[in-house]
């Protein structure tokens, strides 16, 4: 830790993971796809279109090229991403694989989840069960229900994630 500005810490080792990642994104998603772009439209138009003259009379300048590349390569791209995200199972396996990597898909986060909305939703559980249980309406299928999320929700309070049963020691955390 430094001290910066007024009794502030710096924390360097936060600080160079964030940058670490921060120059991760904005390389992959933003420099390398412009670079990418500009060298594929150099490359062609300078090695192949302006070394066959048929092409060369069609594509008489980089820059119409260049357009003419933009104009039908950003809605190819926008198809492709589009494919991507909604008709293919490539992203749900990218998903399935930050589920798994991320923790915190099954833990409790510290902070407003473990101290409000955990104990505020185990409330609202046991509210909801004696309203219906007072009005009559309660099912044992659905009090079964509610009984599951209750145990999920203790389990998630008391190791941090409701994957754990009471039998298991809090090391397999």
């Amino acid at each position: 830790m430094i001290r910066c500005l007024k009794g502030m810490k710096l924390n360097v080792s936060r600080l160079l993971f964030r940058s670490w990642y921060y120059l991760r994104i904005g390389y992959a998603t933003y420099l390398t796809f412009l670079l990418g772009f500009a060298t594929t439209v150099v490359t062609v138009y300078y090695l192949a279109i302006n070394n066959i003259p048929a092409l060369k009379s069609v594509f008489q300048s980089f820059f119409f090229f260049s357009m003419l590349a933009a104009a039908i390569g950003v809605p190819l791209s926008i198809l492709a991403g589009y494919v991507h995200f909604k008709r293919s199972r490539a992203y749900s396996a990218e998903v399935d694989i930050a589920v798994e990597a991320n923790p915190y898909y099954f833990r409790i986060t510290p902070g407003k989840e473990k101290e409000i909305q955990v104990p505020f939703s185990i409330a609202n559980i046991d509210l909801s069960l004696s309203m219906a249980r007072k009005l009559g309406v309660l099912t044992p299928e659905i009090e079964q229900q509610f009984l599951q999320a209750r145990e999920r929700y203790m389990r998630l309070m008391k190791y941090g994630d409701y994957r754990i049963s009471g039998s298991e020691p809090e090391a397999n955390k």
